[in-house]
């Protein structure tokens, strides 16, 4: 193989003493990595083509060595090409044959280095995280003799990947965990609305329990959603408080579903912005923090107390806004009446640990520049999904969980019976 020279060879930026490499401080210009690679390829294949001759030669022996006992012998070589990271390249490839039962062997060398090296899981990551089809491809043709990566066989690698994330999604059991509290938030994504169910264990840990592709958060579908996460072992007459924006659908579904074993909380947050919208903009940041800081009460008494006297007050402004206060506010203060507020508000008051999932979904599929169908909408959200499930942290005031499961039991008149 041909070295090459010193002076072709691209200078590089000096490296510190002590320390790893920072490419952040002392960035390699683009040409210099690429150069970097077009030298690396070659001996790459070298080191490829003694492998292939190591296993000839354990095979069939030496060359020119005469043994008639042996039968198996060399018979030429033909193109063929190899996988370097993600690109193929061309080389020669020894054949083999027993001429005994007349079939040719394969080299296991050669078998192993066909396979790709970078797994659809690296490659389906890689995507998801922003860089396009296109791209890659292009990524991978700065190497002169790389060929075999379309934008097409990159897109059937990653449809294979993202099929298998949804079939784990859907599917996976629920048995063996213990959940306190439910969040339920729709997202839309390009015209279609994803119900998606968060499920908050009692040590705190958050996990994705599936989602819904429907309509509108209906009664009827979000019932049967509910009713296949049972299915898959979804635990609820311990007690479940379920966290939800206010949408009927999304209420009427958890109580036809969970009965008395469900408290629902409903978010703080679109309960004082659906107020405030009916109020004239000038006035709506001052009643927002008067909602704002009534709904901040340690209590239910004086929670209670504080949005009665704003009800007085806002009924002389607007009577629409007083309806919409009075919808459901009992649900609002549902941590407040069971004395929880103060220990796991943060968490609990509002569906925001859903709507920060929804913006990193929202993130992770900007890529997408053409939504086909269902399937492609389902793959992209349940990869989404899987992929920020281990980031997700534990809920301020997990410590207080056990008792929100006791002041749920309390509430809603459970009885547990010890296990005989």
């Amino acid at each position: 193989m041909k070295i090459a020279k010193t002076q072709d060879i691209p200078c590089l930026p000096p490296r510190r003493k002590a320390g790893r490499w920072d490419d952040n401080q002392h960035p390699l210009p683009a040409d210099t990595k690429i150069a970097m690679i077009q030298l690396l390829i070659p001996i790459a294949l070298e080191q490829v083509g003694h492998l292939l001759s190591e296993e000839v030669q354990q095979l069939a022996g030496s060359r020119y060595a005469r043994d008639n006992n042996r039968h198996i012998k060399r018979w030429g070589q033909q193109r063929g090409s190899v996988y370097l990271g993600d690109p193929k390249v061309h080389l020669m490839v020894p054949r083999v044959r027993d001429v005994a039962h007349n079939c040719e062997i394969p080299l296991a060398t050669y078998q192993q280095f066909d396979q790709p090296r970078t797994t659809e899981e690296q490659l389906f990551v890689r995507i998801l995280h922003g860089l396009s089809c296109l791209h890659y491809r292009r990524a991978a043709q700065l190497v002169p003799q790389a060929f075999g990566l379309s934008k097409s066989s990159i897109s059937r690698r990653f449809v294979r990947a993202s099929e298998k994330k949804l079939q784990a999604l859907l599917h996976r059991r629920l048995d063996s965990h213990e959940f306190v509290a439910l969040v339920l938030d729709g997202k839309t994504l390009r015209h279609a609305q994803m119900v998606i169910a968060l499920g908050l264990t009692k040590s705190g840990e958050k996990m994705i329990l599936g989602f819904l592709e429907c309509a509108s958060e209906n009664q009827r579908v979000v019932s049967e959603f509910l009713e296949h996460l049972i299915a898959r072992g979804l635990n609820y007459p311990q007690g479940l408080l379920v966290v939800i924006d206010g949408s009927k659908g999304l209420r009427k579904a958890i109580t036809d579903v969970f009965g008395a074993y469900a408290a629902i909380q409903r978010c703080q947050w679109h309960k004082r912005e659906n107020v405030v919208a009916y109020l004239p903009k000038s006035q709506q940041p001052r009643w927002r923090q008067k909602l704002q800081a009534a709904y901040e009460q340690p209590t239910y008494a004086r929670a209670k107390e504080e949005l009665l006297g704003l009800r007085a007050e806002l009924k002389q402004i607007n009577q629409s806004a007083v309806a919409s206060l009075d919808e459901g506010v009992e649900e609002t203060l549902a941590l407040h009446r069971l004395g929880l507020f103060k220990e796991l508000g943060v968490s609990l008051k509002t569906t925001n640990m859903l709507e920060s999932i929804n913006a990193q979904i929202a993130q992770m599929i900007s890529k997408v520049s053409r939504w086909r169908n269902s399937d492609q909408r389902q793959r992209w959200t349940a990869s989404a999904l899987l992929e920020i499930e281990p980031s997700l942290r534990r809920i301020k005031g997990f410590r207080h969980l056990p008792q929100l499961q006791e002041a749920l039991q309390r509430e809603l008149k459970i009885v547990i019976t010890a296990a005989a």
